[in-house]
């Protein structure tokens, strides 16, 4: 080799730390050939030898297979190209490690039964597509056929949950609960009643708002009450109660007090579901909202007063 400086397989194991057994079998695959042998027939390896290794062993620790680092080293491929394809599956691949992880997370936090287990994890693996499906279908159900097409568009896409490419734990978390919601049929019920009746107290040419009207009345003429600590069962309440029904009286179509009373404690124990301001609070997490206001102090409130007054 006219004076160039060759290893024995045990001398490049020890120059680059690798084991025999590994210098061996990239040898013996082609992808660290020996330059020479010795007079008995072993292997014999230059320093170019030593380079080739360490860069194998560099690919395969980044994860490329042992085809992918032959065409590299035979410049069949670039190098570039190969590590922009393996960057893309390792996204992939990180993807999917998140989810799970964000799934085995949310089973240890709720101790869900096997069912439950299989549900939440097919929800995580669906695809864009399926869950785009699986929203509409929800939607659908809770809107479909109410008042004119158009007319709760703007109410179903605020509705839509966005899940990045790259979402967080928490976003699947998220997801996964507000998927399994979204299944709930006693809620799309609960949407349904409550567009409905969005309907039938909608102004011509106003934008049904599914009772943020009258969740706003509700804040405004209730907050006040709980910030200064006057029970709903008081007869302090009693001119809280009157004109929060004064306010309320477009919305319920109705001219007796009593029968009034009664059809506004229907509609706020609606928009105070647990489950309806859960779902906005999921969809605040998977959308990266703020965290929206929560009317459940307020509603309460309300509610309370309205029984204490309906049932003595």
């Amino acid at each position: 080799m006219n004076g160039h400086t060759l290893y024995s397989i045990g001398e490049l194991a020890r120059r680059t730390g690798a084991t025999v057994k590994t210098v061996r079998f990239y040898s013996d695959c082609g992808l660290v050939p020996p330059a020479d042998r010795s007079p008995a027939g072993y292997r014999l390896y230059d320093n170019g030898a030593v380079a080739r290794l360490d860069f194998v062993r560099t690919l395969r620790d980044l994860g490329l297979d042992l085809a992918a680092i032959r065409k590299v080293l035979d410049q069949e491929l670039a190098l570039s190209e190969v590590a922009a394809a393996h960057a893309d599956a390792l996204d992939v691949q990180i993807r999917i490690l998140r989810l799970r992880r964000a799934v085995l997370t949310a089973m240890a936090r709720r101790g869900v039964t096997p069912e439950e287990a299989t549900l939440m994890h097919q929800l995580a693996q669906l695809s864009e597509v399926e869950r785009q499906r699986l929203v509409g279908d929800f939607l659908d159900a809770a809107f479909s056929g109410v008042g004119t097409g158009s007319m709760f568009a703007g109410i179903m896409r605020s509705m839509t949950p966005e899940l990045s490419d790259n979402p967080d734990t928490e976003q699947v978390q998220a997801w996964v609960e507000l998927a399994e919601l979204s299944q709930d049929p006693d809620f799309r019920a609960l949407l349904r009643h409550m567009a409905e009746e969005e309907l039938a107290g909608h102004i011509q040419g106003a934008t049904p708002a599914l009772h943020s009207d009258l969740t706003a009345i509700v804040r405004d003429q209730i907050a006040p009450a709980l910030a200064a600590g006057i029970e709903p069962v008081s007869l302090q309440a009693d001119p809280i109660v009157a004109v929060l029904m004064t306010r309320c009286a477009h919305l319920l179509d109705c001219c007796d007090d009593a029968e009034a009373r009664c059809r506004l404690l229907v509609r706020l124990e609606r928009v105070n579901d647990p489950r309806r301001e859960r779902y906005l609070s999921l969809l605040a997490v998977i959308n990266g909202w703020p965290e929206p206001e929560s009317l459940r102090p307020v509603l309460d409130w309300a509610v309370h007063a309205l029984q204490a007054r309906i049932h003595g």
